[in-house]
């Protein structure tokens, strides 16, 4: 009898008889250190080699993504490196843009998974992940005991409790991972800057998901070890890097590159065409920046006007994206737009031409430098301030 009620207490408070504050403070810290385990060790410095770390965090991460997920780190690393190398194409792993948003929100882990049975991806892009003794005769060979073992370990602290924190902790990635980045990452969000992708930022804040909320910041500079790039944005990933490596036990290896402005030259050269490839995003991240007033400043007049500005309206939000990137419905605004307001058609025209100078593959640098100094002439003559002295910047702009 004595033991039979030693079992009750046991199944209703655990070892700890925590309380249910206590029961979620644990299961929080755990799936954030699963987070942070994920972003740090699989995602920037085993996938993406943006930067080293010491061998005691190295063997903590892999230790504890066995045991709060199962993960085999050649497997995910594999399929997160052909999802960069395909990205948006039918051979994308998990592309909401092919598969649908519902498909890879619901069903992404389903998909993780089937991918990590096709060899051909594990060869091709699994290289240089862990093969030591540990990998091969623990983590690899017996990767689902570790969730077992975080399991009996869940029930002996918390009792029956301890079965909710281990089905939140299992959850915890295929919902934050497979389903939020890889899905609404691709589909939904803020886009700083126009990667050739369809990636977005889910939220400026990364703290939940350890910094991947910033995706499109990370897909623009995939070898970042940092995803943040703008002042209001928050990576507490990063955060954890640089603690680590404070204390010697990281190393960054890159961060996003910032453009250098000096001296106005007096023409564009090839110093300015270097710059120009080197630090395009950011180049035209700003030219954006310029398009997105030109179109409120119209939106104003027509205001002022009392004319019809639903179409304007329509049009702003794309008329600093890539064509590709611009939807069927929104085109005949986009087109009406610029036809019948000529600054923003001109503005559009010459974000297209700059934009080709770091896509033609055929011309010299010579060629090059001289179409960018043609370029810079027409924008400082066209009459337009916006354009004159985004010229002006970009003469200055050093890598």
């Amino acid at each position: 009898m004595i033991v039979f009620d030693a079992a009750i207490d046991w199944l209703a408070h655990g070892l700890l008889a925590a309380s249910w504050w206590q029961i979620v403070l644990y299961a929080l810290v755990t799936t954030h250190i699963t987070i942070a385990s994920v972003t740090i060790y699989l995602h920037r410095h085993q996938a993406h080699r943006a930067m080293d770390l010491h061998a005691i965090p190295s063997h903590f991460f892999r230790f504890w993504l066995w045991l709060g997920t199962g993960q085999v780190t050649k497997e995910w690393v594999s399929v997160h490196r052909k999802h960069h190398a395909k990205c948006e194409t039918a051979e994308d792993p998990h592309s909401p843009q092919t598969r649908g948003i519902e498909t890879v929100f619901w069903k992404g882990a389903e998909l993780y998974r089937a991918e990590t049975k096709n060899q051909e991806t594990m060869l091709k892009f699994g290289h240089g992940t862990p093969s030591d003794w540990l990998e091969r005769n623990l983590y690899t060979r017996f990767s689902w005991q570790g969730v077992g073992l975080m399991l009996i370990l869940n029930l002996a602290l918390f009792g029956a409790a301890g079965l909710a924190v281990w089905a939140v902790q299992m959850a915890w990635i295929p919902v934050t991972a497979a389903g939020i980045i890889n899905g609404i990452g691709h589909y939904w969000g803020y886009r700083n800057f126009e990667a050739p992708d369809a990636s977005t930022n889910i939220s400026p804040w990364g703290i939940m998901i350890g910094g991947e909320e910033l995706h499109n910041n990370h897909h623009t500079y995939p070898t970042s070890a940092k995803f943040s790039v703008k002042p209001y944005e928050f990576d507490i990933g990063w955060v954890y890097i640089r603690a680590m490596e404070k204390v010697g036990l990281a190393t960054v290896k890159k961060v996003p590159p910032k453009l250098q402005l000096g001296a106005i030259q007096p023409v564009a050269d090839e110093k300015t065409l270097e710059a120009l490839i080197a630090h395009r995003y950011e180049v035209m991240a700003g030219f954006a920046r310029e398009l997105r007033r030109a179109g409120k400043a119209e939106i104003a007049l027509l205001k002022a006007r009392k004319a019809d500005i639903s179409v304007m309206r329509v049009a702003s939000r794309w008329l600093h994206r890539d064509d590709d990137k611009v939807p069927a419905a929104a085109k005949s605004q986009l087109a009406q737009a610029r036809a019948e307001h000529p600054v923003l058609d001109k503005m559009v025209t010459m974000r297209e031409e700059l934009r080709q100078m770091w896509l033609t593959t055929s011309a010299s640098r010579e060629q090059l430098a001289c179409e960018l100094q043609a370029w810079c002439h027409r924008a400082e003559e066209s009459g337009i301030a916006a354009l004159r002295e985004f010229s002006m910047k970009l003469r200055a702009a050093r890598s």
